[in-house]
């Protein structure tokens, strides 16, 4: 049978008591820290979570409540668990911008994934090289309109091309999409042909 709202919030509140004073609670303090009306009322709840098992109990003893190993299985199965994958969405030139497209496929970035706006891209091209990016690797990004200057970008270049750069502002309104790649020229355009789609989280590279 499932548990109460009520039998949830004692079995909640004698496993809080015990991490944080080292043994269980009393009946007395089990309905101070609830705002139960009776020791009685207390009573009646503890048999309830002892017939189904949720709790342990010695007998003739104030401080013998156990909590069962049955709740703590259940909360750790409803503990809602980190997301382990992104989209793998295509890949992104570093070299001459390439027409992005998407792939139906998902990248494991346990220890990066933060959010839902976080996404992965291979790379393709050799223009971020002097930053130790390499072609094919993988690529984590977090999905942002906005960037400063410095911040290695992926920029749709006149709506239809996507690229992997460093981000700078010049004046006349114009951007500078700067390669990591002493034999490659900058991009400049129009500060109204580039859109920012992502700034660059990490790196994973596959040997």
């Amino acid at each position: 049978m499932p548990l109460t709202p009520r039998q949830q919030e004692v079995i909640r509140f004698i496993a809080s008591y015990q991490v944080d004073n080292g043994h269980s609670p009393s009946y007395e303090e089990i309905a101070r820290g609830l705002n139960l009306a009776s020791i009685a009322t207390v009573h009646k709840h503890i048999s309830s979570l002892e017939k189904k098992a949720y709790v342990r109990r010695s007998p003739n003893q104030s401080r013998s409540i156990e909590v069962a190993p049955k709740f703590l299985q259940e909360e750790r199965r409803a503990r809602p668990t980190r997301p382990l994958e992104v989209p793998l969405l295509g890949s992104i030139a570093a070299g001459v911008p390439v027409v992005a497209f998407e792939e139906k496929a998902t990248l494991s970035f346990g220890d990066f994934v933060g959010n839902k706006t976080t996404y992965a891209l291979r790379v393709r091209g050799s223009s971020m090289i002097d930053d130790h990016i390499c072609d094919g690797d993988m690529i984590l990004v977090e999905k942002v309109e906005t960037a400063r200057d410095g911040d290695t970008v992926v920029a749709l270049v006149e709506g239809t091309e996507t690229t992997l750069k460093r981000y700078y502002r010049e004046p006349g309104d114009m951007i500078r999409l700067q390669p990591a790649n002493s034999s490659m020229s900058p991009i400049r355009v129009p500060a109204q042909d580039v859109e920012i789609q992502g700034r660059l989280l990490a790196v994973l590279r596959k040997y």
